[in-house]
């Protein structure tokens, strides 16, 4: 067989159905896909491959995959600490996203946030922010997968006036991308006390036209579910439901505060659903009951959300938290094991965002997204279990190379198709604009 690229890495966690650990595994790349994932002895003698990279002491993984981002916001980040949730977006973050968001601001958050993203192992994100055009621009010329949401809200913004123009503008991105590798539109309407019942509807239609994902906040605290209760009569998911958005197409994010009715209402119309700890831990929104929801046959991926309100967007330490967090709202010990955490950051994120034929495991046929670990640092020392070693006690720059569709995006550490002084350099002069302000 001949391939564009051999690895010979100590271990492999593909996360396919057996959720094994393979020791001593090569994988395969040819045409930007997994052509063959076996052990190293086979393909020394059956793979010639243009180039051949030896790994000793790393893992190989799927590209993590973020669920829930608001990219540009990483220019927000430390902006409006410690606060609660509607404190934060009503005192804070709206009025500066007012006086500073345009073109300029997203093109630059979003590079901020991808050389973040990139350097933590996240190969794919999904996004909800202005301006998404912005945000696919960048990473199409990154080398990025992204769900570039379509943000749909009732008031207007420098970016919209009316939810009439926030789909029409939508639309645009949607005609634009509908066919591009790396980028896939999404809706994203903010929340059900953002967007009116008239634009939710149209969502709803649109996205069942174009087969699109739906991407909302949703039961993110126990004041939002007051509020749309005392509004509408009705708790947000009902609201949804009547509605018909609930399906495999909506992906719900945070969902701190569920009944018993909720999740089995969920888990019968295979709702996704986003978790988001260490934003919900930092807003002090509530916690996820994502056991519950595992139990009842729901799938639950993993996001960072914004940079403002976690205030990183590293998908390691956020799989750490969720296996932490779900074993103490629980009770128990095993709610969330090494594997579940790692499958939640990466099939399940695949699968929320529509993309599991494509993404999420190292299996045969499928696109190479692939991050390698160097599992050999103190961090990781000694080496009994490669998962439970990446899940609880590696940090990000231990992520040492990144491939999506078979590109090398990070090498040794050092991204490939970003330029971190140009990035950085930027952000500084965001700061000292918004901090004068």
């Amino acid at each position: 067989m001949h391939a564009d690229l051999l690895i010979h890495a100590d271990w492999v966690l593909p996360v396919d159905a057996s959720d094994a650990t393979l020791v001593k595994h090569s994988l395969v790349i040819a045409d930007g896909r997994i052509a063959a994932l076996l052990p190293r002895a086979e393909a020394e003698t059956q793979i010639e491959a243009a180039k051949t990279l030896e790994l000793p002491g790393h893992v190989l993984i799927p590209g993590l995959i973020n669920a829930h981002t608001h990219s540009p916001m990483s220019l927000l980040r430390g902006l409006a600490d410690d606060l609660p949730l509607m404190t934060w977006l009503h005192e804070h973050i709206w009025p500066a996203e007012g006086r500073w968001v345009d073109q300029e601001f997203v093109a630059d958050g979003t590079r901020l946030a991808l050389l973040e993203m990139l350097r933590g192992g996240i190969t794919c994100f999904n996004d909800m922010y202005f301006h998404a055009d912005v945000t696919a621009r960048v990473c199409a010329e990154a080398g990025m997968r992204v769900l570039a949401g379509m943000i749909v809200v009732d008031f207007p913004t420098r970016y919209a006036d009316n939810a009439d123009e926030y789909l029409r503008r939508g639309l645009e991105l949607y005609d634009h991308y509908r066919d591009h590798p790396l980028v896939r539109p999404a809706f994203a309407p903010h929340s059900t006390y953002a967007v009116s019942e008239a634009p939710l509807e149209r969502v709803r239609t649109l996205a069942d036209e174009l087969q699109v994902q739906v991407h909302i906040h949703l039961h993110e605290t126990r004041d939002e579910v007051m509020q749309v209760l005392r509004t509408h009569g009705e708790r947000p998911i009902a609201r949804l439901d009547r509605l018909g958005l609930l399906g495999p197409q909506l992906v719900a994010v945070h969902m701190t505060r569920l009944e018993d009715e909720e999740i089995a209402r969920l888990a019968e119309t295979d709702t996704q659903v986003v978790h988001c700890p260490e934003s919900n831990l930092k807003l002090a929104s509530g916690f996820c009951p994502v056991a519950d929801l595992i139990d009842a046959g729901v799938n639950v991926a993993l996001g960072t959300d914004g940079a403002a309100s976690n205030n990183d967007l590293n998908l390691l330490g956020e799989m750490r938290t969720a296996a932490l967090l779900a074993k103490g709202v629980s009770g128990r010990a095993n709610a969330v094991p090494a594997e579940q955490a790692l499958r939640m950051a990466t099939w399940n994120g695949a699968k929320a965002l529509g993309l599991e034929r494509e993404i999420g495991s190292l299996e045969v046929g499928k696109a190479a997204d692939v991050v390698a670990v160097d599992l050999s640092d103190p961090h990781t020392q000694p080496m009994y279990h490669p998962c439970s070693q990446l899940v609880y006690a590696a940090s990000s720059h231990q992520v040492r190379h990144v491939w999506i569709r078979g590109r090398q995006v990070l090498r040794d550490g050092e991204p490939l198709t970003l330029d971190p002084a140009v990035i950085l350099t930027a952000a500084r002069e965001w700061a000292g604009r918004i901090s004068e302000d």
